[in-house]
């Protein structure tokens, strides 16, 4: 258990807080910044949604710099993004600040992908994630974070950021979704 896995896990670790922030009113009141008015709970998820996220860059340098990278750091790194990013996913849909439709699409690719992940260990391979992966990755953070911001800055300038990053989003993992799955077909060919 390196410095990166812990990271990692740490990841893991501040979803149960985050969800439990953002989905109860403490009666901390309304807070407006740069034009957005939001709940102050709401503002203090963001925080602890944007530190989580962080981590993924954290933990993924000092890997690569120390030369920590481990089989089970390929495996836990995505899993730790998507368990974050599906649980925000969720809650923008229960606090009405994105369609259900699309993330649907957005985790029915990560139920796919991680499906097809779990044939290529049971196989022998650990496939990390590539630079594809990790735009559409990035670009659901940037969503997630500015819905739940409230648009904050853009809506100065009557621009709808968060819903336009979350359809680059969806874009981007369903470019992501088709590409990790033509690489791999294979896997699929010979299972026939």
């Amino acid at each position: 258990m390196n410095i990166p896995n812990k990271i990692t896990i740490s990841r893991i670790l501040l979803i149960p807080f985050f969800v439990i922030v953002m989905m109860f009113d403490f009666g901390w009141g309304t807070l407006t910044l740069f034009g957005a008015e939001m709940p102050i709970h709401h503002f203090i998820g963001a925080l602890i949604f944007i530190l989580a996220s962080t981590t993924d860059w954290v933990d993924g340098y000092y890997a690569r710099k120390y030369n920590l990278v481990t089989t089970f750091g390929k495996f836990l790194d995505p899993l730790a993004d998507k368990l974050l990013v599906s649980a925000a996913f969720i809650l923008m849909v229960e606090l009405d600040m994105a369609p259900a439709w699309v993330i649907i699409i957005i985790i029915s690719r990560e139920f796919a992908v991680t499906g097809l992940r779990l044939i290529l260990a049971g196989g022998g391979e650990v496939v990390a994630a590539n630079q594809l992966g990790k735009i559409k990755t990035w670009a659901q953070i940037v969503a997630i974070a500015a819905a739940l911001l409230h648009n904050t800055i853009f809506i100065l300038i009557g621009i709808p950021f968060d819903m336009i990053m979350l359809y680059v989003a969806l874009f981007f993992t369903l470019w992501s979704g088709w590409d990790y799955f033509y690489l791999n077909r294979r896997v699929l060919l010979e299972s026939k």
